[in-house]
């Protein structure tokens, strides 16, 4: 098996620069929509009330990378260390702009979780390279000595961040908002047809960048199915644990557990497929695999997650026994 685990490094994946810029675009539509139902009182709250933001900044960049160390010790046995090292990225990276849209479809508190995006999004210049080195260090020694020189220093340009912020997340949700406060009858009549296509968008990139690398992911889903689905739900079942255990409203329980459980996978790409980072010289398939399929999965679990805290799954069970039952009245 560690044989067939080793081969995975040396996979490479069709995720090129095009693919990442199509990916923003479609967040940023989604930002968009998301912004429509944001109102600036939203923000005046989080002031009055800082309790939740801190919980949420705590749960994604200190509980997070803390459980999925853990996790990558006790699974030492099915895990490379470049596969350590992918979950360990993941972790240190900031929660997914996707994360708005799920809350928003979750019910939770979407202003809780734009602000939460955001601010971690920021900090992610310092963090996510001070976590990764921390952990990845911690790690690689746990592993085995001789793969010490895969962790590197992580050098993140500050400007790109920022730039990458404010055009992904800034723009969308200044517009949102001003559309929302200036015209509120007119944001009525668009918003559910700017969620539709936010939709349609999304998937249809992530189908795409999917679809480029279909054969690497049928030879490597079987070896990181689990990894992955385990670690999501260490983030999420934290992050809402961690939030209920300081007795927060529901609503930023759910936020919590989705800003910590969904991640910036395509951050983490970026990141894995940079070579002032990680030379191309170091063969880092399987930590790059590790990234795409967490970008699918965070997904999968999510809008799941919002099916069943909006109740979509006892919508979908009600129809079913109200025609089951007239069938039987027709018997």
């Amino acid at each position: 098996m560690q044989d067939q685990l080793l081969a995975l490094d040396q996979i490479r994946l069709n995720f090129s620069a095009a693919s990442l810029l199509s990916l923003n675009i479609g967040i940023a539509v989604v930002m968009f929509g998301v912004a429509l139902e944001i109102k600036i009182d939203h923000f005046k709250a989080l002031i009055r009330n800082p309790k939740s933001p801190i919980i949420g900044v705590v749960a994604q960049f200190v509980l997070l990378p803390v459980l999925t160390f853990l996790m990558v010790l006790i699974m030492k046995d099915f895990l490379t260390p470049t596969m350590a090292l992918g979950v360990i990225l993941v972790a240190a990276a900031p929660g997914g702009n996707i994360s708005n849209f799920i809350s928003s479809l979750s019910k939770a508190n979407v202003a809780l979780s734009v602000s939460l995006t955001a601010f971690a999004t920021l900090a992610a210049i310092i963090m996510t390279p001070l976590n990764f080195a921390i952990w990845g260090k911690l790690a690689v020694k746990a592993y085995s000595h001789e793969a010490a020189t895969l962790v590197r220093p992580i050098e993140i340009d500050a400007f790109q961040m920022f730039q990458t912020v404010f055009i992904i997340l800034g723009i969308p949700l200044l517009f949102g908002v001003f559309v929302n406060s200036k015209f509120p009858e007119f944001t009525k009549k668009i918003l559910k047809p700017i969620k539709r296509i936010s939709i349609v968008i999304f998937l249809a990139v992530i189908v795409l960048a999917f679809k480029n690398n279909f054969d690497h992911f049928l030879l490597a889903v079987k070896f990181v199915f689990f990894i992955v689905l385990i670690q999501n739900a260490l983030a999420l079942g934290g992050g809402y644990f961690l939030a209920s255990i300081f007795k927060l409203p529901f609503q930023d329980r759910k936020t919590i557990a989705i800003e910590t459980g969904i991640q910036n996978s395509g951050l983490v790409l970026v990141l894995i497929f940079n070579p002032k980072i990680f030379p191309p010289e170091l063969e880092l398939g399987g930590m790059a695999i590790i990234a795409a399929w967490w970008g699918i999965w965070h997904m999968v679990s999510g809008f799941g997650l919002a099916a069943y805290w909006s109740g979509g799954f006892s919508q979908l069970y009600g129809f079913f026994t109200k025609k089951r039952l007239a069938e039987v009245k027709e018997k």
